[in-house]
């Protein structure tokens, strides 16, 4: 299925999979209540790692990164290669805003995460690894996942993909936005490291 349909249903697809909120999902499971009322609200890793559990916080890493690749082989394996951008950015946005949540999300690291990784295995492992380095050198996830989303369309851009460039682009921008009450907080001094509940 190409042409307009087949944008229409990998999107819808991708969507609806990258709004699946695990983060929530396990802690309610594990009998650790809704995770949206501990520490940030967030239902992603880190936040998670904040109620102390630091496997229940790597399941949601892990899973919500399978999202961002999984919506990227969907696309791969069933349509051109020109929607699997938009795949990814659809199984992004349905992260940051869920219709099960009432489009109140995450904010997108893991799932972006994901994506570089199922796109490209040499940027996704660079992105990896900035994003770790940073956060055990300084300990902010913030920070971490700022600096991992903005080499991204850096890399596309200097290896000639203007797709992915304009994708990744559009993925950080997200990313900062998301993230713009912790940018204050950092600029305050008050940003949680972390670890910290």
């Amino acid at each position: 299925m190409d042409g307009i349909l087949g944008v229409i249903f990998a999107s819808i697809v991708s969507y609806l999979l990258g709004s699946i909120p695990f983060g929530l999902l396990l802690t309610k499971a594990a009998g650790m209540g809704d995770i949206r009322s501990m520490g940030s609200g967030n239902i992603g890793a880190t936040n998670v790692l904040r109620t102390g559990n630091k496997w229940l916080a790597l399941a949601t890493l892990v899973l919500d990164a399978s999202k961002g690749a999984v919506a990227v082989w969907f696309a791969r394996e069933y349509f051109i290669e020109a929607i699997v951008p938009i795949a990814a950015a659809a199984a992004f946005f349905g992260h940051l805003y869920p219709i099960w949540l009432n489009f109140r999300g995450g904010k997108g690291v893991a799932v972006f995460l994901g994506i570089s990784l199922a796109i490209d295995p040499l940027l996704g492992l660079l992105c990896c690894a900035i994003w770790l380095l940073i956060g055990v050198m300084f300990r902010y996830s913030s920070v971490a996942a700022l600096a991992a989303a903005t080499v991204a369309p850096i890399y596309a851009m200097a290896v000639g993909k203007l797709m992915l460039a304009v994708l990744f682009l559009l993925l950080a921008l997200m990313i900062f936005q998301r993230h713009s009450s912790n940018i204050r907080r950092l600029l305050r001094g008050e940003e949680p490291k972390i670890g910290q509940k």
